[in-house]
């Protein structure tokens, strides 16, 4: 089963490994151990003790078989279901590397060399994970779900090479991992919580609570700004409209000055006994008629220029 697939582990049968994530494996493997019998765990931790016997030089052997009393009998089954749990959970090339080991201690170990390296590789891979988890800190645009779980696989990491922090100091490098804009917060949490019995999930709670509050201020202050741009581009568009409303009202006042010019040159003849002139009354007409309407006025200025009078 893959480990990543995100479906159900039988919890009957041990954790399949199949080469890739060991400190996965090994966490779900540990926690499977120990719910079956803690015994076995201890077994594989700190040996089984195999029956032994001495030999005539003084040498420690093993016991044989048919020497063994009922005591021996537990042990040897004790290590045998061990080692069993173990085999079951390996493909066929991690088989080949634990299948001659005498003891389930053994199998273990070997499988910590091989995906985890010596102590000195071990160490050198903490002080990596260790510079990580120092220099933590929050991304820009990032959630704080999204912050936690990067914070808790570093945790896990190292949790899985045996280095192991306390709630207290995770807590407190959660707050220091925070940006300037979470000062407030951080803040208050110092002064209102006692951090030496704060729980980590309840820092988590408390950090996404202030976090839907801060998304709603910001959508708040969005929306006003929206508003107001909707306010200032209608006071542009009504002055704008009132800019071109004067322009059409000054044109007509000169179409009319010219007009009236027009009617002087000719010796102030009426101006129905001509047919030209007469639409040019009409228009006079209309124009001083309507003067008060813009909106009508601005029909008339459109068919003055149409008709270039």
């Amino acid at each position: 089963m893959n480990l990543n697939s995100g479906e159900s582990q039988n919890i009957s049968k041990p954790p399949y490994f199949d080469g890739n994530n060991y400190s996965h494996w090994k966490a779900k493997m540990t926690n499977f151990i120990k719910s079956l019998d803690y015994n076995l765990w201890d077994l594989i931790v700190d040996g089984p003790n195999l029956p032994t016997i001495r030999n005539e030089n003084g040498e420690s052997i093993p016991k044989p078989r048919s020497s063994y009393n009922d005591e021996d009998r537990k042990r040897v089954q004790m290590n045998a279901k061990a080692k069993h749990i173990i085999i079951c959970a390996r493909n066929s090339t991690d088989f080949n590397r634990v299948s001659f080991c005498i003891s389930a201690k053994e199998m273990w170990d070997r499988l910590e060399v091989t995906y985890e390296g010596t102590n000195q590789v071990k160490k050198a891979k903490i002080s990596m994970i260790v510079h990580d988890y120092e220099m933590f800190t929050m991304n820009e645009n990032e959630d704080i779900k999204s912050m936690f779980t990067r914070f808790t696989n570093i945790i896990n990491a190292l949790q899985a090479l045996d280095k192991v922090y306390s709630n207290n100091e995770m807590v407190r490098e959660i707050l220091k991992c925070l940006p300037r804009t979470w000062m407030p917060k951080v803040t208050a949490i110092e002064e209102a919580k006692d951090l030496n019995t704060l729980h980590l999930e309840d820092l988590l709670g408390s950090l996404m609570t202030y976090e839907l509050f801060m998304l709603k201020n910001d959508d708040d202050e969005e929306n006003e700004k929206r508003k107001k741009k909707v306010v200032a581009l209608k006071s542009s568009t009504i002055e704008d409209s009132e800019d071109d409303s004067d322009e059409e009202l000054a044109f007509i006042t000169r179409k009319f000055k010219k007009f009236i010019a027009s009617k002087k040159k000719f010796g102030g003849k009426s101006i129905k006994k001509n047919h030209h002139k007469g639409e040019s009354n009409k228009l006079e007409e209309i124009i001083f008629s309507n003067a008060t309407n813009p909106s009508i006025t601005k029909v008339i200025a459109r068919d003055l220029k149409r008709r270039s009078i």
